[in-house]
């Protein structure tokens, strides 16, 4: 893990302590009804007056139910394309709030970036969500793209898609992608571990873990869910390399680690990254030395999935003021 700093910004510790003492004390109390769920959009609607991530080219894409945007930093080649979900507890979050740390991806892979607007709370549960996602990859499949040469990426449930949307595509009979990124990845809906480390809960700076058996209800409509809606819980040796990213603190350490242990035991490829003094789906934020840095450790993975599939030993470079220039 030599990209993972061995110490802390001010930055990412100021980030985690306005996390513990704003945002999670929110989160814990927010109603989930219909009404405030729909009152989300308002955070969606405020990232829309965000200037656009510089040097990025966006560019809209029209689904049957739900959007998308290619988002293509300055210099990207378009010999593969990283397929990206976003994350926000199915929730929150869309093309917007995620699109300066996808322009950021972009350029430290040098590969386009499909972002899905996939459907969420409370127009579509899990199944509806993963669906588009597979729609997403069908449509790039169907444009030439090889599958080995798309990388799926997301954070926090968007982590979940990202592993959820590889195995549908291996249900489905559809080749698998060359690799997973998964950030503060939620895999495993059953909550009684996390809720059994009560010390990871409280050090957990974002997220209030007695929300999740309420999330994991409004995700699947009140039915207590199969055990197989949990990627942890697949079958896994069919699945491409992954990276895995994850704070050190946050309880969603739990799903990594056991996910990074599954994998392993499946004989598919896995790095898993835990980095200290980081709050949940911290690369997402975009503005961190550490978000960059991570950022940074995606384009490596990306790029050796290039690497792989023209079975080539050479591992091209990239500039570390590509990605630090996005956010200047």
């Amino acid at each position: 893990m030599t990209g993972v700093p061995k110490r802390v910004s001010y930055q990412s510790r100021m980030a985690y302590v306005l996390a513990r003492t704003l945002v999670k004390p929110v989160l814990t109390y927010w109603p989930m009804t219909g009404r405030w769920l729909r009152a989300a959009l308002v955070i969606e609607l405020a990232a829309g007056r965000l200037p656009r991530p510089r040097r990025t080219e966006v560019e809209a894409v029209a689904f049957d139910g739900f959007a998308a945007e290619w988002v293509r930093a300055e210099d990207h080649t378009d010999d593969g394309a990283v397929l990206y979900f976003h994350g926000g507890a199915f929730l929150l979050g869309g093309l917007n709030s995620h699109r300066a740390a996808v322009s950021m991806i972009s350029a430290a892979s040098r590969l386009p970036a499909l972002q899905v607007g996939y459907r969420q709370l409370p127009h579509a549960r899990l199944d509806g969500s993963v669906a588009d996602c597979l729609t997403a990859y069908r449509w790039l499949l169907e444009r030439g793209y090889p599958a080995d040469r798309v990388v799926f990426a997301g954070d926090s449930a968007g982590g979940y898609l990202a592993y959820s949307t590889a195995l549908a595509a291996i249900d489905a009979g559809l080749p698998t992608p060359g690799g997973i990124v998964a950030m503060s990845p939620w895999l495993d809906l059953d909550p009684s571990t996390k809720l059994a480390d009560r010390g990871q809960l409280r050090r957990d700076g974002y997220i209030p873990g007695r929300r999740f058996g309420r999330l994991v209800e409004l995700c699947t409509g009140g039915a207590a869910p199969d055990r197989t809606l949990s990627p942890v819980n697949r079958e896994l040796a069919a699945l491409p390399p992954s990276l895995i990213i994850v704070a050190e603190s946050e309880v969603l350490r739990v799903d990594a680690e056991l996910m990074a242990s599954r994998l392993a035991v499946a004989g598919a490829d896995c790095e898993l990254q835990v980095w200290r003094g980081q709050v949940h789906a911290f690369p997402s934020l975009a503005v961190l030395p550490e978000s960059r840095a991570a950022i940074r450790e995606i384009g490596r993975f990306v790029r050796g999935v290039l690497t792989r599939s023209a079975e080539s030993t050479s591992d091209p470079s990239v500039d570390e003021s590509d990605v630090d220039e996005m956010t200047a």
